[in-house]
């Protein structure tokens, strides 16, 4: 029997092959199901994680400028109070944790978010202004030392890639992890809070009384 030219093969009718759409439907939502059930668990997670941090009170509104936290006129117009000037920092708010537990992440009052942050420290204490999110004010005398690290609230940067400045709300000691957009400007941010605060806190001992307590 002769062979079947190529051409004729090539002109046969072929079947289509068949998609079964109600299986790839059912995977698609069954995929999207999942998604929106981990996002709910996520935000319960943060709610329940923020009613345990209830007791933390609110951290002080950043003050506005030419006035104290508590509306009282300020120093000179500078910012300067024994002659330093203010100093300046834009970048990154990582977010917060209790002091010397990276993974303890503080979410009361917007703590959690992390956002652009334009920090200001003077003799007064630290502005922390957040574009989008709530911003805060430490005063000076709760500022408890500075350090450089490398990972806060879950969120691992290079070694000595972050700024940590410790402070104090409520009487609880919390981390607030920060990253200039300079990371050479670090240096000088850890000096100067530690001149203020008198610091640097000791973070290993922190750990190791909580680590006792535990």
């Amino acid at each position: 029997m002769a062979a079947t030219p190529l051409a004729d093969l090539a002109a046969e009718p072929r079947s289509q092959e068949v998609t079964d759409w109600a299986d790839r439907i059912g995977w698609v939502v069954g995929l999207l199901l999942f998604v929106a059930l981990l996002y709910w668990l996520m935000r319960q997670g943060w709610k329940w994680r923020g009613t345990l941090q209830s007791d933390l009170p609110e951290p002080a509104a950043v003050p506005e400028r030419g006035t104290e936290p508590d509306g009282r006129p300020d120093g000179p117009a500078d910012g300067r109070a024994d002659g330093q000037p203010p100093l300046t920092l834009t970048g990154r708010y990582h977010g917060s944790t209790t002091a010397g537990q990276w993974l303890d992440r503080i979410v009361a009052h917007g703590l959690g978010t992390r956002s652009r942050a334009e920090l200001t420290l003077t003799d007064a204490g630290l502005d922390v202004v957040r574009p989008g999110a709530r911003g805060f004010h430490v005063p000076a005398g709760d500022l408890r030392g500075a350090r450089l690290d490398k990972g806060i609230a879950g969120k691992v940067l290079t070694e000595n890639g972050l700024l940590v400045i410790t402070w104090e709300l409520g009487g609880r000691l919390l981390d607030s992890g920060f990253r200039a957009d300079r990371a050479a400007d670090h240096a000088a941010w850890v000096e100067r809070v530690n001149e203020l605060s008198g610091g640097p806190i000791d973070v290993a001992a922190i750990r190791h009384d909580k680590e006792g307590a535990a």
